[in-house]
């Protein structure tokens, strides 16, 4: 009897477990940012050298020339007033981002971007340009070859271009010269950024945190921030903290939402999207015009005149399907089926999309891109 009632509890737990929903869950590393561990964006001007003549037009392009002339100098070489034709050189800007917590001697990634008549960057060498940051210092220092992507070939008839090639990519290319301080350790509290704001998302997050502590560290401020204080055991090492929580698993939630992108005809339904009781039609109105003039000729040694009858056929055709009607609250999976079965495409679909959101039947926001 105990081995018989052991295996119908098992039964039921199976059966129940397996008739239960499926909801997606994420870490909350994935869901939020940690405020104030960010990178920084930096820009710099700088030349590239060493092209094979796909450089900028020196006579066209004052700003390189002038680049050129004052780096020139400052190795000692005076060329003022001097005539330079040279196609070897692009004036370029340099972008990259600084990591968090980025010590001095790490290397980074930058991006090299043309900003003359430069035809090709390929085969170019970035000299050493100055990163900086928006308050003006020098965070990293940027040299090295170019990868370049695109190419660009062409003879005296044609021309055929693949990729950007005036915009090339320098890995490990810059080195970082000075560090931005956080303390995140010594913080009496920590502060995580919703990715994308929500209330019960961040409700969410909050309980899973207090649930796995024990104790109420976490609260939610508002949508798109929960606030974390830092228990007595973590003080002092906030890291530890966060590697704690930051694998805890939480179910996001998000409002109905439609994306539609109207340039590419992409359209995105969230799956809480819900719609009234409507009735849709659709259908395209096809006008024909055929002409098939007629030459009317008179007898042979007759006196008569050819003369030319015109004859024009005008169709006129409708192709569409009958009133669909979409029944009250009917899921997202039900809202497809339903505007496919009327055989219409993305496009036209956008249509109908915001004429059933215009006629108030469409519990959702719609989103156009």
């Amino acid at each position: 009897m105990v081995r018989l009632f052991q295996a119908l509890c098992g039964a039921a737990v199976a059966i129940w477990i397996a008739g239960a929903p499926a909801h997606a869950t994420s870490r909350i590393k994935d869901l939020a940012n940690i405020e104030g561990v960010r990178q920084n964006q930096l820009i710099g001007y700088g030349l590239v050298v060493g092209l094979n003549g796909t450089g900028d037009t020196l006579n066209n392009i004052p700003f390189t020339k002038q680049s050129l002339q004052a780096m020139l100098e400052r190795m000692g070489v005076n060329i003022r007033g001097a005539t330079i034709r040279t196609g070897n050189v692009a004036a370029v800007m340099v972008t990259g981002n600084l990591p968090a917590f980025a010590t001095q001697g790490t290397r980074m990634d930058v991006t090299v971007s043309a900003m003359g008549d430069a035809k090709s960057l390929q085969g170019g060498t970035l000299l050493v340009t100055p990163l900086l940051g928006a308050d003006g210092n020098v965070y990293a220092v940027a040299q090295g070859s170019l990868a370049i992507g695109g190419f660009q070939a062409e003879g005296d008839a044609a021309k055929i271009t693949r990729g950007v090639p005036t915009n090339g990519r320098i890995a490990n290319g810059a080195l970082v010269e000075r560090e931005i301080e956080f303390a995140l350790n010594r913080l009496p509290n920590v502060r995580l950024a919703l990715r994308n704001s929500d209330f019960t998302t961040a409700k969410r997050i909050a309980a899973a945190v207090n649930d796995y502590l024990g104790t109420k560290v976490a609260e939610p401020v508002d949508p798109s921030t929960v606030q974390l204080s830092i228990p007595p055991e973590f003080k002092g090492n906030a890291v530890a903290l966060l590697t704690e929580i930051e694998q805890l698993q939480v179910e996001p939630d998000a409002g109905a939402k439609i994306v539609i992108d109207e340039r590419s005809g992409i359209i995105v339904m969230g799956r809480d999207v819900r719609v009234n009781t409507v009735a849709v039609a659709q259908g395209n109105l096809t006008v024909t015009i055929s002409e098939s003039p007629q030459v009317s000729q008179p007898a042979p040694f007759g006196n008569g005149q050819t003369v030319v009858t015109p004859n024009t056929r005008v169709g006129v055709q409708e192709d569409g399907k009958k009133l669909a009607l979409v029944k009250d609250g009917v899921s997202l999976q039900q809202l497809v089926d339903g505007l496919n079965g009327l055989g219409i495409g993305p496009r036209d679909m956008i249509g109908i999309l915001q004429a059933i959101k215009a006629a108030g039947a469409i519990q959702a926001d719609i989103e156009v891109m």
